[in-house]
């Protein structure tokens, strides 16, 4: 019988190394340089999403001087940058921090349980797999478990069936497992969806493609942005790439929440700036009421942003086209619509979303009992209810990922160093207010969010366990807020 191997110790174990979980590495080294931690990583590289999706012109849908991190400056030409870029930014930002040395590879985080007489977790995770040899488990322990792994599964994305599919003579593709052979020149493409991977996608096979349709169900908010930051460029000749790389990020993160705010307090004049700004772009004559105005107020769901307006571009060139209809059946030539109209097809895109999930899909127990985390409490955007030593980095919805994962790194270094100064082994949220009422976490409309949000976990209908989407208020909370609130326990 082979020997037991003692699992592990970390102080914190960080689980994912895309954009968040490289963020986390960076912050613990320089905040809590007395901890040992390592990031566990299911794939055999960094980059998470920015890795992981591959199909044609994958980019941002936020500017990265708000996407980027907010200790290293972005200090490209272009503010809407493509998937590679991104990927390199991280990847450099690991290796230049040595965080690349921290990390396992082919290591999938499967349980986490947390024991409070230990004050400790103990997390297995399948290692290797690959090929004919089945994967093996290791074991860790850590003091805190710090989630860095996105909401949204990386199996595979959301994909309805259709009927009919196996009548499709041509190729059938979903984005986020775009094949590697996959030629689509000369090829008639139709891309199912409407959302910022149908946005990205038409354009950008547009070039190559005989024709690509846009087809969707309903039309989303789309708006154009210069790909490049004119005043960006100019600053960097004037200052320091860290004093205009801040005064940029500001500048952006102002307006963003000024239009948000906008959004929610006159929804009818945001929708007036959103179409006549899409009516300059496709002039008076192309029909924007029934391909770009949508049935709901804007950031009711996110925005779709095209980068130099090269959807439009496309559509105007004839080179790409929106149909606004809903599917009847796939037929062997493509697909039949319920007007009894068919688009031909040798090539069909579902860009039909994701799946969300928490804390990556992980089993999660606490003292022998299992976690429902649609049962729990979102405590500052970043921990559960009752659910000890445990955060996770998610970005917000309105405004660019990074932003949040920054104030939550922070927070989490201020938590540690709060505890290893009073002495304290377990910090766990709970909730002693009877007039806190739950909420649902996302109040977006989107498809994929009302798919999941019945899993997620609620909000409180005040602080700390509301949600407000808002950089401002989250730096007064995260970064100069009290660590002893009264809300989160000590032991």
């Amino acid at each position: 019988m082979a020997p037991t191997i003692p699992p592990e110790h970390l102080d914190v174990l960080i689980v994912g190394a895309g954009l968040s979980g490289i963020g986390a590495g960076y912050h613990l080294q320089q905040k809590c340089p007395g901890k040992s931690y390592a990031i566990l990583e299911g794939r055999d590289c960094i980059g998470g999403t920015w890795d992981l999706f591959r199909y044609p012109g994958i980019r941002s849908d936020s500017d990265m001087f708000t996407l980027g991190y907010s200790f290293r400056p972005w200090t490209e030409p272009k503010a809407i940058a493509d998937g590679p870029r991104i990927l390199n930014y991280v990847r450099e930002t690991a290796a230049d921090n040595g965080i690349d040395k921290k990390i396992r590879f082919h290591h999938r985080v499967k349980r986490a349980s947390w024991s409070s007489q230990e004050a400790r977790w103990t997390v297995e995770a399948e290692r290797g797999g690959q090929g004919e040899a089945p994967p093996e488990t290791v074991r860790f322990t850590c003091n805190f478990l710090f989630m860095c792994a996105g909401y949204y599964k990386y199996e595979g994305g959301y994909r309805p069936e259709f009927p009919g599919e196996q009548n499709f003579a041509g190729r059938i593709v979903h984005p986020q497992a775009w094949p590697d052979d996959l030629d689509y020149a000369g090829k008639r493409v139709v891309v199912i969806g409407s959302g910022a991977t149908a946005v990205t996608l038409v354009p950008e096979m547009a070039k190559q493609a005989a024709h690509v349709t846009m087809l969707q169900r309903s039309p989303t908010y789309v708006v154009a942005r210069p790909a490049e930051d004119p005043l960006a460029n100019t600053l960097r000749t004037k200052f320091s790439p860290k004093i205009a790389y801040h005064l940029i990020r500001w500048r952006n993160v102002l307006f963003g929440m000024y239009f948000f705010q906008l959004c929610r307090r006159k929804p009818s004049r945001a929708r007036e700036l959103i179409l006549g700004g899409v009516r300059m772009a496709m002039g008076p004559d192309y029909d924007i009421q029934t391909h770009f105005t949508p049935r709901y107020n804007p950031w009711e769901q996110r925005l779709c942003l095209v980068p130099d307006g090269d959807l439009f571009k496309s559509i105007r060139q004839g080179k790409a086209s929106v149909v606004t209809n809903t599917i009847d059946t796939f037929t062997e030539k493509g697909i039949r619509l319920k007007d009894g109209s068919e688009l031909e097809a040798d090539i069909i895109v579902t860009a039909t979303g994701l799946n969300l999930q928490v804390v990556g899909g992980l089993d999660v127990s606490v003292d022998g009992r299992a976690v429902d985390f649609a049962r729990t409490l979102n405590y500052k955007g970043m921990m559960y209810s009752d659910v000890p030593n445990m955060a996770s980095a998610l970005g917000y919805t309105n405004a660019s990922w990074t932003l949040k994962c920054d104030l939550t790194c922070e927070y989490v270094c201020r938590l540690l160093n709060y505890m290893d100064r009073h002495g304290y082994k377990q910090c766990v949220p709970h909730n002693v207010d009877p007039s806190i009422a739950e909420l649902p976490s996302l109040d977006f409309s989107s498809g994929y969010v009302q798919r999941s949000v019945a899993k997620l976990p609620k909000q409180g209908s005040k602080r700390p366990w509301r949600l407000y989407q808002n950089y401002a208020l989250d730096i007064v909370s995260l970064r100069f807020g009290r660590i002893d609130d009264g809300v989160m326990q000590y032991s």
